[in-house]
C-alpha cells in the first residue's frame, strides 16, 4: 500500500555543501546523507553537476531509438553477452524470486575505459546505433557525468563509514558502470501479475536516477509502506545498492523498490527512465569491512569479489544462464 504521506520524508541534499570549502556545511552534508542512508536508504541531489540539456538531448535520442521497428533494435540484442551492452528486448529480465519477465526493454551503455588500462579488453564495447546517431555521443556524455557525480557521492560514504575520504576511487575508476535508458510501453492488456519493474534492490554500489517520464517508482520504507517517488525537479536520486549493503555488513541498506503500472486509464502512456549503476571494477573484493563488524553486528556475508557476486545476481534475474 502507497503511503503518500512519507513523501515529505524524502531527504534532499546539495551537493555543493560537499564540495564547498566550507567545513561545516561538508560536515553537515555527510552526517544528513549518512542519516538518510541508515533510515531510508535514499536521497534525493541538487547541485549534481548533469546539465540539464544533455539529459533532454539523451531523453530524445532514447525516444527515437525505442521508437525505431523490432526488426532494426534486435540488430543490437546482446542475449549472448548477459545484455551487458546494447538492447535487451521486452519481457526478457524479471525480478529476483518472480518468474514474470518485467513490461519493459532497455538498452545498456558500458564503461569507456582507455586502451592503458587493463579492463580494456575485459570490457565488451559499446554497441554504435546507426539510426540515431546521436545516440551513442549523448549516452557516453550523461554516464560520464553521472559516473564523476557518483563519485563524489562514494567520498561522502566513505567519511561517514571513517574510512578515509577517497577510499572509493581507486575500486570505482573505471568500474562495471551501466546506464541503462528503460522504456515501458503503453499496456495494451490485462497484465495480470506482470508489473513494470518488480520488486527488487540493485545488484551495484549506489545507483542515481536522473529524472523519469512518468510516475510509478516507489521504495519501501522501514514501517514496510510503499512510498511513491515522484520526479524531484533538478535532483537526482540516489539509493543503496546490494553491494554496499554487503561491505557495510548491512550498516547502509539497500533499497527495496519497484515500478508500478499506472492507472488503467493511463496504460496507454509510456514511461522512460534512465537509472546509472555505478559498479567497481570486476576484481574489487566485498568482504565486509572490519569497522562494520562486532558483537552485536556478526559478519553476515561470505567474501567475494565485485564480479562474483555480479555473475550471481545476473544468473538470479534471467541474464545469464
Amino acid at each position: 500500500m502507497a503511503n503518500h504521506s512519507s513523501l515529505a520524508s524524502i531527504p534532499k541534499l546539495d551537493l555543493s555543501d560537499f564540495l564547498s570549502n566550507d567545513t561545516a556545511r561538508k560536515v553537515h552534508f555527510v552526517q544528513e546523507l549518512g542519516k538518510a542512508y541508515e533510515d531510508i536508504g535514499f536521497v534525493a541531489i541538487r547541485n549534481h553537476g548533469v546539465d540539464p540539456d544533455m539529459l533532454e538531448q539523451l531523453y530524445a535520442d532514447v525516444k527515437s531509438f525505442f521508437a525505431l521497428p523490432e526488426s532494426v533494435k534486435l540488430k543490437y540484442d546482446d542475449t549472448e553477452g548477459g545484455g551487458q551492452r546494447g538492447y535487451t528486448g521486452f519481457g526478457k529480465e524479471h525480478a529476483k524470486d518472480r518468474k514474470a519477465g518485467d513490461l519493459k526493454e532497455f538498452w545498456h551503455f558500458g564503461q569507456y575505459a582507455p586502451e592503458s588500462d587493463p579492463l580494456f579488453s575485459f570490457y565488451p564495447p559499446n554497441k554504435q546505433v546507426a539510426e540515431v546517431p546521436r545516440f551513442n555521443d549523448s549516452g557516453k556524455a550523461i554516464y560520464q557525468a553521472l559516473e564523476h557525480c557518483g563519485m563524489q557521492m562514494l567520498r561522502a560514504i566513505a567519511l561517514h563509514l571513517n574510512l578515509e575520504e577517497h577510499y572509493f576511487d581507486n575500486k570505482v575508476r573505471y568500474g562495471n558502470s551501466i546506464l541503462r535508458p528503460i522504456h515501458y510501453p503503453p499496456i495494451t492488456g490485462e497484465p495480470k501479475d506482470a508489473i513494470r519493474a518488480g520488486e527488487h534492490e540493485d545488484i551495484n554500489l549506489i545507483t542515481l536516477l536522473v529524472g523519469a517520464s512518468a510516475d510509478g517508482l516507489e521504495v519501501l520504507d522501514k514501517s514496510g509502506n510503499w512510498v511513491p517517488v515522484t520526479e524531484v525537479e533538478n535532483h537526482i536520486v540516489v539509493n543503496v545498492g546490494d553491494m554496499l549493503q554487503r561491505l557495510t555488513n548491512d550498516r547502509l541498506k539497500s533499497t527495496t523498490h519497484r515500478v508500478v503500472n499506472p492507472p488503467r486509464e493511463l496504460w496507454n502512456t509510456p514511461r522512460y527512465s534512465i537509472p546509472f549503476f555505478l559498479h567497481p571494477r570486476p576484481e574489487t573484493r566485498l568482504d565486509c569491512l572490519p569497522s562494520c563488524i562486532d558483537a552485536q553486528h556478526p559478519k553476515k556475508y561470505a567474501d567475494c569479489s565485485a564480479n562474483e557476486f555480479l555473475m550471481e545476481r545476473l544468473r538470479e534475474i534471467g541474464l545469464i544462464k
